[in-house]
């Protein structure tokens, strides 16, 4: 590796350092950290500052104690001798307390607060000076004369000779020895009954044990309390850490996942969770339950939209087809009204001289193999111009669009006299003809005669198409509360699909025969449609053909 890749990586490693460094001290779980490391220091100081205070009291409660013992003691011992007034037993008495352990000096002192005797002598080498005196002139200042008192000092003060005796600490007890009754009245009697005080005891104990004692129970508290203080943050540490800092983390990235587009990914609720931390992963996990359930929804409305449209869509093609449609029949039945005028006078004019010439064949009485086949051709003549009349005469029925005589009719009505009109040449051509009026409401803004062609126009259509064992029926119902809906059914030969979106065309016929003129159905279609209704068609090639007509109900 190069020198300048080494350098290059080496930055990227301590950018990464300084990043995570960054990230982890923003972080929660950082202010967790920060927060118990002060909470511990704090913990720390205040067990130290609550131990010093007990064991300062309990030390001075422990010295007091040693002291009352001690100078009980030495009282004691000297009592006899200072009641007898024996000095030498007195000084011996000292003598031997200098040798005991656990004691520095014993001072006895006047009423004056002169020494007068003393465990040391006072021509001692390299020993403190014990007459107080001689350094303290306000003696008196530093001790209450009639009352028992204690005072610890560093044994460093200039009445210290003896270097050895540097650097320790003592308790200094000054005892008063009071004018007993068995002082005063004894057959010494040195004193008068009337002296309260004869004198005191300094008694000098040294401390050095005790405070090695205390400094070495000190160490080992401190040393225990940041033990427990360590073990202490170290269990909150790891604990947080476990309790808090991976169920955060293992949300961060739950969640940073889920922004990157993975909506499958959940926390895992393990039982040792802490309750909140339970809640939250419940909680996240609920909303992506949520998120996936709305995103299923927005996919299925999408799907349903996008149905929707397709379906809206082609409807819209089929009214545009249809609008197309009408379009085409308004404008061919304006050009039919107008060729029909047109050609309806010439039509009845050669009609009318065909007939004038038969006529006057006949009377010519010419030789018959001559006057039949002439009188043949005038009758096809006449045949095929009353064709052309019936052609013109649908041209007019188809262009007519107006809704003259148009009044409120009951459907059935109408129906039952179509059915009656028709019902005889039903019979003839052995037709089973049924009807089913199920329509509650068949109140209708019509024109009975248009509605009876229209009927009649259809029933003839469904005649013809069915062969043996035919059969018709005419059924009413109501698709909702505001339509009236009527089925013409047949069980005759149906329509082909490709021929059911053309079969009201104009001059458009399905009849095997050609003996229509494919004007029917575009008429009824153009009632329809004047009647503001809608007409469909339901068939099935070989089973039969249904014609539905649709029409609005008029409100009452």
């Amino acid at each position: 590796m190069k020198p300048n890749q080494k350098s290059g990586s080496a930055k990227k490693s301590i950018n990464a350092f300084i990043h995570k460094y960054l990230r982890f001290r923003s972080s929660i779980y950082a202010r967790v950290i920060y927060i118990i490391a002060i909470l511990s220091f704090v913990l720390f100081i205040s067990f130290g500052a609550i131990f010093k205070s007990v064991y300062e009291e309990y030390l001075d409660t422990v010295i007091r104690q040693r002291g009352d013992n001690i100078g009980s003691i030495i009282e004691g011992s000297l009592y006899y001798s200072m009641l007898k007034n024996d000095k030498s037993a007195l000084q011996s008495t000292l003598d031997i307390i200098n040798t005991m352990a656990g004691i520095d000096e014993v001072n006895m002192y006047n009423h004056e607060d002169s020494l007068v005797y003393s465990s040391f002598l006072i021509d001692t080498v390299n020993h403190s000076n014990p007459n107080c005196l001689y350094c303290h002139t306000d003696f008196n200042a530093m001790f209450p004369k009639s009352e028992k008192s204690y005072r610890i000092i560093d044994f460093k003060s200039a009445c210290s000779m003896n270097q050895s005796d540097k650097g320790h600490r003592q308790l200094l007890i000054r005892s008063p020895i009071y004018n007993e009754k068995s002082c005063y009245v004894s057959s010494c009697h040195a004193h008068t009954r009337d002296e309260e005080v004869l004198g005191s005891l300094i008694i000098k104990v040294p401390l050095n044990t005790l405070d090695m004692a205390v400094s070495k129970s000190s160490t080992e508290f401190y040393i225990m309390a940041a033990l427990i203080t360590i073990l202490l943050v170290s269990f909150l540490i790891f604990f947080t850490r476990n309790k808090i800092m991976k169920p955060l983390n293992e949300i961060i990235t739950a969640s940073e996942a889920v922004s990157k587009g993975d909506k499958s990914r959940r926390l895992e609720i393990k039982p040792n969770l802490l309750d909140d931390m339970r809640m939250v992963s419940l909680a996240f996990n609920n909303m992506l339950d949520n998120l996936d359930a709305a995103h299923k929804e927005l996919r299925n409305w999408s799907h349903q939209l996008e149905y929707k449209v397709q379906k809206k869509s082609e409807e819209l093609a089929e009214i545009q087809n249809e609008l197309i449609h009408i379009e085409r029949i308004t404008s061919l039945g304006r050009l039919s009204s107008s060729v029909a005028h047109e050609i309806n006078n010439p039509l009845s004019g050669i009609l009318t001289y065909t007939k004038l010439i038969s006529k006057k064949i006949d009377r010519l009485k010419l030789d018959p193999e001559l006057n039949e086949p002439i009188l043949k051709y005038l009758k096809v003549i006449e045949t095929e111009t009353k064709r052309c009349g019936d052609i013109v005469k649908g041209l007019l029925d188809f262009s007519r669009k107006d809704q003259e005589n148009f009044k409120n009719r009951h459907l059935h009505q109408i129906l039952k006299e179509t059915y009656d009109l028709i019902a005889h040449q039903m019979r003839m051509a052995d037709i089973h003809f049924y009807t089913d009026f199920c329509a509650t409401s068949d109140l209708v803004y019509c024109n009975d005669n248009q509605i009876k062609q229209v009927c009649v126009a259809l029933l003839v259509n469904a005649s013809e198409a069915v062969t043996e064992n035919g059969e018709i029926i005419i059924k009413s119902s109501n698709p909702d509360e505001s339509h009236i809906k009527l089925d013409i059914t047949d069980n005759g030969v149906g329509i082909a699909p490709e021929d059911i979106s053309h079969i009201f065309q104009p001059f458009y016929s399905v009849k095997q025969n050609m003996s229509g003129i494919g004007l029917g159905l575009a008429i009824v279609h153009g009632i329809i449609q004047s009647h503001k209704g809608k007409i469909e068609v339901h068939s099935e090639p070989g089973k039969g053909t249904t014609m539905s007509i649709i029409l609005s109900l008029v409100k009452t």
